[in-house]
């Protein structure tokens, strides 16, 4: 009996075990049956669910019978292929980068599937799906390659998410920028990009499936070994799994299965970060899940119950006619943004605050220098700007204007011209002074107002309002674009606060909250007029196109505050960028002037947004830059800071302008270009 005792209690054990992810499996399969069943009755038409039934068995009018058959049959199976592609393709990246927040969206893989995409458009090609679908898996693996060789395998969940974020907001600029240069070749591109499962027919569903199952079947033939890397490099090689092939081919085969996800519903967001999350809290209590060849398919699963369960609830929630509007990817990513904040807030940061930069002392001669030179380049920059675009002019034209003496399509030109060229330098000194408040006080190297969603924030502001009141005045814009901010500042600080600002949360939570205002601004101009759609784009492209001098006037006043507060508390800045116990050992209260500095960089930054739009990096770029040149004393930092901000953003409005004119880019799009090498650059040197 002592000896049988021990075989029948496990016995039992045995049998729960292998029962309990069978029973969550065959429970998850039926709630994709449950939810594929509501999807095929929600549409537009007035076919109901007795209608439905009586297409599937052949009874029903030629007309219901088409609706179900060509239409919400096709969007079913595409929601569900959707669905497991993506989901399985997160599992595999997360589980081969050893690394939960690795996914399509954090790899950068849809970004650069988007910009493959959109190169083929502006050429004219005409390409079959198949062929599309291996030109978005070239450009997918590319941006997937580059982004791992930048974080480093299983280096932290965050730099990932940096590298991967960064790089996918400079492949989008690349392409916006061909979006509005080539607007009649890439019609229906921006609103593909949000990511919809609406078919017509069955006929893209039947193409990408071989493919699907393709990638399925290398992931479940490679689960064994993708399990060993779990071990670590060193003891996967002591089993003999070949580490580097093996990564590879699961990169590869993940990407593969992205590649057919987004050719056949564009970028689904976020479906590949949540649904392995799914999976691994059941494989806390259920550790038949915690293999690749289980958690694979049981992402795909959970993907698929996603995809369709976002479209459901979409389609329950608002009107039919205006379901249709909204792309199901437009959800998925909002759903997925209060995830990647959850997780953020959740996840263990091991970064600490970041050390400040390494003292550096410069001699009063270089920091003359440097603002003598800076100075010197503000001016023949800001010359450039007003003399140069699409009609060119003399110093004599700009004299005469000043003078009132000017003749009428000199006068056009200039009163057009010169609000633009003012919009373009105050924006880039407030946001330069934003991001130097803000790193200041976080005592973070990487923070700044875009990445870390208060331009986000104060962009959806602005466009709630320019899309629903498209006659608003300058002030109300910016009234606006001051409240969005605020509310995500609030936010991203208030998570945050409590450790400490650490430098890794603090970055994850401001890019959950960017992507959340992002999915929000998508569904905006999506279901605007498209009048309004195009001057939204337009505007958050950073462009400084029909700005007046109202416009600019809100901004003028708050820069020349913030410029005042920052000089006046240069001191303060110096103390509080160094350590959290220096500033109370004398006597600083360290939370009211927290709180107040990052509530003027706020202010800051919603001014520059409303009147020139989205731009990025400045802030980042500009205060880096002034600590190499000059030290890190804020007495120097700030204005030197603060001209190189100007100087960015006029020459980048100035290209815009010039470079390929009569067609005109955003200063936001140029930023975009130039800050994303710097940031992946700053991420390769704090390795």
């Amino acid at each position: 009996m002592a000896v049988t005792a021990p075989t029948s209690a496990a016995g039992p054990a045995t049998l729960v075990s292998r029962a309990g992810p069978a029973a969550v499996t065959a429970a998850l399969m039926l709630l994709v049956a449950a939810l594929a069943v509501v999807d095929i009755t929600q549409g537009t038409a007035a076919v109901g669910p007795a209608e439905v039934l009586k297409a599937l068995t052949g009874r029903a009018d030629p007309g219901d019978a088409s609706v179900v058959v060509e239409s919400r049959l096709p969007r079913m199976a595409a929601g569900i292929l959707v669905g497991v592609a993506l989901g399985a393709a997160g599992a595999a990246l997360q589980a081969v980068s050893r690394n939960v927040l690795a996914a399509p969206d954090t790899l950068a893989v849809n970004a650069g599937s988007y910009l493959a995409l959109g190169i083929a458009a502006v050429t004219g090609a005409s390409l079959p799906l198949l062929a599309s679908s291996g030109l978005a898996f070239v450009g997918g693996l590319a941006a997937a390659a580059v982004v791992l060789g930048l974080s480093g395998l299983g280096a932290g969940t965050v730099r990932l998410v940096l590298a991967g974020s960064a790089l996918a907001l400079g492949l989008a600029s690349v392409t916006e920028a061909l979006l509005l240069l080539f607007p009649q070749e890439t019609v229906g591109l921006y609103a593909w990009n949000q990511g919809s499962i609406a078919q017509n027919g069955f006929g893209g569903v039947v193409q990408m499936l071989p493919v699907v199952l393709v990638g399925l079947v290398g992931l479940l033939l490679v689960a064994r070994r993708t399990d060993a890397l779990a071990l670590g490099d060193d003891a996967a090689r002591g089993l003999g799994v070949p580490v580097r092939a093996t990564r590879i081919t699961v990169v590869v085969l993940g990407v593969l299965l992205s590649a057919a996800a987004v050719t056949l519903a564009g970028p689904i967001g976020f479906v590949g970060l949540c649904a392995p999350a799914l999976v691994r809290g059941l494989a806390r209590r259920l550790r038949g899940f915690a293999r690749t060849r289980t958690s694979v398919p049981v992402a795909g699963l959970a993907g698929a119950a996603l995809v369709l369960g976002s479209d459901v609830l979409l389609r329950s929630l608002v009107s039919a006619d205006t379901a249709v509007s909204v792309p199901t990817g437009v959800v998925t990513s909002f759903v997925g943004a209060l995830f990647l904040v959850v997780m953020a807030a959740r996840l263990r940061d091991t970064a600490g605050a970041a050390a400040p930069d390494r003292l550096r002392i410069r001699s009063r001669a270089v920091y003359l220098a440097v603002t003598a030179a800076l100075v010197v380049a503000l001016v023949g920059v800001t010359v450039a700007a007003v003399l140069l675009g699409d009609s060119k002019l003399l110093l004599g034209d700009v004299l005469n204007w000043a003078q009132g003496r000017a003749g009428r399509t000199v006068s056009f030109v200039l009163d057009t011209r010169m609000p633009r060229v003012l919009a373009a330098l105050l924006a880039g000194a407030a946001l330069a002074l934003a991001g130097t408040l803000v790193q200041a006080v976080t005592r973070n190297p990487l923070a700044e107002p875009a990445v870390l969603g208060v331009s986000g924030g104060g962009a959806l502001g602005a466009v709630l309002l320019v899309t629903t009141v498209p006659l608003v005045g300058s002030w109300g814009v910016t009234g606006a674009a001051f409240a969005g901010a605020a509310v995500s500042a609030l936010v991203v600080f208030g998570l945050t606060a409590r450790d400490g600002f650490q430098q890794n949360r603090l970055v994850l939570v401001g890019i959950g909250v960017a992507t959340g205002t992002t999915a929000l601004i998508s569904l905006l101009i999506v279901l605007t007029d498209p009048f309004n759609a195009t001057k939204a784009l337009t505007w958050l492209s950073g462009s400084t196109y029909g700005r007046a001098l109202p416009d600019v006037l809100p901004l003028a006043g708050v820069l020349l505050v913030g410029v005042v507060v920052a000089v006046v508390r240069r001191t303060e800045l110096d103390l509080v960028s160094l350590d959290e116990d220096t500033p109370r050992l004398l006597g600083l209260d360290l939370a009211r002037g927290r709180l107040g500095l990052l509530a003027l960089s706020v202010l800051l930054t919603a001014t520059a947004v409303s009147a020139a739009g989205t731009i990025g990096f400045v802030g980042l770029v500009a205060p880096h830059a002034a600590r190499a040149l000059v030290g890190r004393r804020h007495a120097r930092v700030v204005p030197v800071s603060v001209l190189l901000g100007a100087v960015l953003v006029c020459s980048a409005d100035l290209l815009g302008r010039t470079v390929i004119a009569p067609a005109q880019l955003g200063a936001g799009l140029m930023t975009a270009v130039i800050g994303t090498p710097y940031f992946l650059y700053l991420l390769v040197r704090s390795r």
